[in-house]
């Protein structure tokens, strides 16, 4: 067994202890400060990284909301071509035709539901971070919104 341990081995010793810690049952924050002070970590320290923490589970809770929501929208997608497509082969077959032109309809609305599955099930890169940011954007604009209609109505039922 070593007396000194580098930092990497220090951090992997720690982790498992606190691994097994937490298997036992959920942590306080006193108990977590606790911990944090024994290993030398000031308070200010500590509190800093909490913050940190909290944005990036919010920022990831916002990302989930924003993969189901892609998600919605491709079922949304693909439900419709399934009936307009349906109902457009019925009618090719219907006219007494052999399936023609309604395939072509088919295939081409297919090979952009395609491309459309494909960026939504693709979360990560430049096009993804962008097209989250647009939609974080407009669910701001949205809550802007809403708030500022709500003041206004509650303004206006105080005048009543």
């Amino acid at each position: 067994m070593a007396d000194i341990y580098d930092q990497e081995e220090a951090q992997e010793i720690l982790k498992i202890a606190f691994t097994r810690q937490i298997e036992r049952g959920e942590i306080s924050k006193p108990q977590l400060l606790e911990i944090a002070a024994e290993l030398g970590i000031s308070l200010e320290e500590f509190q800093s990284a909490e913050q940190e923490w909290l944005m990036q589970q919010g920022e990831a809770r916002e990302q989930q909301a924003f993969v189901a929501y892609r998600q919605s929208r491709l079922r949304k997608n693909a439900a419709r071509y399934g009936i307009v497509n349906t109902f457009l082969v019925l009618l090719d077959l219907l006219t007494g035709s052999p399936l023609d032109w309604s395939l072509y309809i088919a295939l081409i609305w297919g090979l952009f539901i395609a491309l459309n599955a494909w960026k939504t099930y693709q979360t990560d890169g430049e096009e993804y971070e962008k097209a989250f940011q647009r939609w974080q954007l407009r669910q701001q604009v949205g809550r802007s919104l809403k708030t500022l209609s709500n003041r206004w109505l509650k303004g206006l039922s105080n005048l009543n």
